[in-house]
């Protein structure tokens, strides 16, 4: 028995020397028992087109297609017809083959990881979705059940991987790592019988004084009842107080009395504290504490307001308190154009009255606001990079400017100003400002213990701003006088309306000293010196024609000049722009013996405005 079986053994070795091995398959495909070439034959006609073919792939409970080609894949041959291997000697291996089994070798992908990578992430981006909890939401009075639905997270490094194994055999299973949600099916409709439903029966009522109700009808309970799960399974309510306030607030309006600051006007040549208001008003936390039980009442659904005593925010004896009986400082400037005048006298309106408490900074930009066409500004002269040219709001810098004087001899804390590029006459040397909407400002802070209040008061030529509070320093300014003249470049543009002609102006440098001393003693309290370099104004000709070529030379710059040499730049345009002036602060030390004063901080120069303008 042993020789036949040997003999049939050798027999069928022989038979099969070089051939596949019985019960091979490549994805599927029966290839055992045929001969190399034709298995390769085989693979390429079966195998090959799959390539081609939408792979179904699921990533939980998302199913999307790949097609292997477009994702990178294709079939690596070579090694896949390696992994074939040759016959078995093991006689048990080559008689158990005879009666069914078989070996799946798969196959060799070659792979572009990138554009596998973008496939795999075609299907994550549909796959993946963060858990949803169950909740309970309002259709106007309708309550509507959303059904708890968990996350899920596509693997997408294992997916790429499988996918390049397994996508010859047709669906591929990628992995997903399952996120859960605490909110049962049974918590969800527990809430909804038992507090949503019976929140919806009915409108809730609130009763204020004199007969007025306020009602909270039941298709708005949605915008104040919602729900977060307990994590038990169900839901818990949660009741906005704020957002039943908005509802009801309202239409008790009438009921309430607001209370009012005590202002400090300027009648009769002086200031006059107008009494404040006490008020009072709905408390609503208060009057909702038994909101839960009213949406949950069966019944009619009836609360009364509760009311309790408003202070305003400056009571009468605050205001008096603030010192404000005289005025510490003023300045008034000039020589303003008609269209200038406008906007000058419309924003002096709106700081006029501005109540600056102690330790607070006043903003001028912040105070006004926007300053275009909308708020009643109009359109005039500024100058652009050295050019006179005109813009809505223009003019304002004369405002600031005045501002900034008053406050200066006031003895206010200098928080932030700039001053022009180019100097303008009819503004004190290194004492003057200019803002521009949203990139440069004036900002001052009150240094003392007693409040100031800004009164500005404008007319047809002249702008006046004068600091009330009560006087504890006096201030005086030293200028220096005019060094390192710079000389003006010409311009020569096309006559029209883009030209404005300008006579230019000289640049020099320029320093002032602000000295503040206590007004009680005498005792020098500071001294800060601040240094400002103006450029040279440049002279624009406006030309109708191409000029005659003539060589032009600069007027030579006089060693000192007479006071109010330098004239204003454009012909009374009103803020010029280009680069800041360079300005250095050096704050000096106070006498031998007093006391270290406190020392005003200098801005640092503005960065340029968006327009390149320097201001309007």
């Amino acid at each position: 028995m042993f020789a036949v079986l040997a003999a049939l053994y050798v027999g069928d070795l022989v038979v099969s020397s070089g051939n596949v091995p019985r019960g091979v398959t490549v994805a599927g495909i029966e290839i055992g028992g045929r001969s190399v070439p034709e298995a390769e034959q085989i693979l390429r006609a079966e195998l090959g087109p799959r390539t081609d073919e939408p792979v179904t792939v699921t990533a939980g409970d998302v199913t999307a297609q790949i097609v292997p080609a477009q994702a990178g894949l294709d079939v690596d041959w070579e090694h896949t017809l390696d992994r074939i291997g040759s016959q078995p000697l093991d006689p048990i291996t080559r008689v158990t083959s005879f009666f069914g089994g078989g070996d799946e070798i798969g196959v060799v992908s070659t792979r572009d990881d990138a554009a596998l990578s973008a496939a795999i992430g075609g299907v994550r981006a549909v796959a993946d979705r963060a858990p949803r909890e169950g909740n309970l939401v309002f259709d106007g009075a309708t309550p509507v059940p959303v059904a708890p639905l968990p996350g899920q997270t596509l693997d997408a490094e294992a997916s790429a991987d499988l996918f390049a194994e397994r996508w010859a055999f047709g669906d591929v299973e990628f992995p997903v790592e399952t996120v859960d949600v605490t909110v049962t099916p049974e918590g969800l409709e527990r809430a909804l019988r038992e507090v949503a439903d019976p929140a919806v029966a009915g409108d809730v009522t609130v009763r204020g004084r004199d007969g007025a109700v306020a009602t909270l009808p039941s298709d708005r309970i949605g915008a104040v009842l919602t729900f977060v799960p307990d994590g038990n399974g169900g839901l818990s309510p949660q009741y906005g107080i704020e957002a039943a306030t908005e509802i009801l607030r309202p239409q008790l309006a009438a009921t309430e009395v607001e209370p009012k600051d005590a202002r400090i006007v300027l009648e009769g040549g002086g200031p006059t504290v107008i009494p404040s208001v006490a008020g009072e008003l709905v408390d609503w936390p208060v009057s909702l504490e038994s909101l839960p039980q009213l949406l949950a009442a069966p019944g009619e659904r009836v609360t009364d307001a509760v009311y309790k005593p408003a202070e305003p925010a400056l009571t009468t004896e605050a205001a008096e308190k603030l010192g404000i009986r005289e005025v510490i400082g003023e300045f008034t400037t000039g020589g303003f154009e008609y269209a200038s005048g406008v906007n000058i006298r419309l924003a002096a309106s709106e700081i006029n009255g501005a109540l600056v408490k102690p330790g607070e900074t006043f903003s001028l930009n912040g105070y006004t606001g926007p300053r275009g066409a909308a708020q009643g500004y109009v359109e005039s002269g500024i100058i652009n990079n050295g050019r006179p040219s005109k813009a809505v709001g223009g003019g304002i810098s004369q405002l600031a400017t005045t501002l900034y004087n008053a406050t200066y001899f006031a003895g206010m804390e200098d928080v932030e100003h700039t001053e022009h590029s180019y100097y303008i006459s009819r503004y004190p040397a290194a004492r003057e400002a200019t803002v521009y909407e949203g990139a440069i400002d004036l900002k001052f802070r009150n240094p003392f213990d007693t409040g100031v209040l800004i009164q500005a008061i404008g007319t047809s030529s002249d702008i006046t701003v004068r600091i009330w509070g009560t006087k504890t320093v006096d201030v005086e300014s030293v200028t220096g006088s005019r060094t390192n003249f710079t000389a003006p470049n010409t311009i020569t543009l096309p006559a029209g309306p883009g030209c404005i002609p300008s006579s230019g102006a000289q640049g020099f440098t320029v320093s002032d000293t602000r000295i503040i001393t206590d007004a009680a003693t005498g005792r020098q309290i500071s001294s800060t010196t601040r240094t400002v370099r103006y450029d040279p104004v440049p002279v624009v000709r406006c030309v109708s024609a191409e000029p005659e070529p003539e060589r032009e030379s600069a007027p030579a710059a006089p060693s000192q000049p007479a006071p109010g040499e330098a004239e204003t730049p454009g012909g009374g345009a009103e803020e010029p722009a280009g680069a800041r002036p360079a300005v250095t602060t050096t704050p000096q030390p106070a006498p031998s013996g007093a006391d270290e004063g406190e020392e005003v901080p200098a801005a640092a120069p503005a960065a340029a405005s968006p327009t390149a303008a320097d201001t309007e």
